[in-house]
């Protein structure tokens, strides 16, 4: 797959349209994009660790965890993310905060 130009800016529809396009992951921020970086051994075993030690309090209470490879976005306005950890909070839970 030929790996299109980086745009400078563009919107938020325009990065969900051109990211899965890429031969690498693109995060988004406020209209600019960045490349990610591949990661070492050792972030890797953080991250695990990190997971192991979440699962057993937020599972129970309905949470998902995932770990790298998941695009999140982090408010509604702009930024997408690929965090090496993130939860995500069953709509229940959201709606009683």
């Amino acid at each position: 797959m030929i790996t299109n130009p980086q745009p400078q800016k563009m919107s938020i529809e325009q990065y969900l349209d051109w990211e899965p396009l890429q031969d690498y992951r693109y995060e988004y921020v406020n209209g600019e994009v960045f490349a990610m970086t591949g990661g070492t051994i050792p972030h890797n075993d953080i991250a695990l660790n990190l997971y192991r030690a979440l699962y057993p309090h937020l599972r129970p209470r309905g949470c998902r965890i995932n770990v790298a490879d998941v695009k999140v976005q982090v408010s509604f306005e702009s930024l997408y993310y690929y965090p090496d950890v993130d939860d995500e909070l069953p709509i229940a839970t959201i709606l009683s905060y």
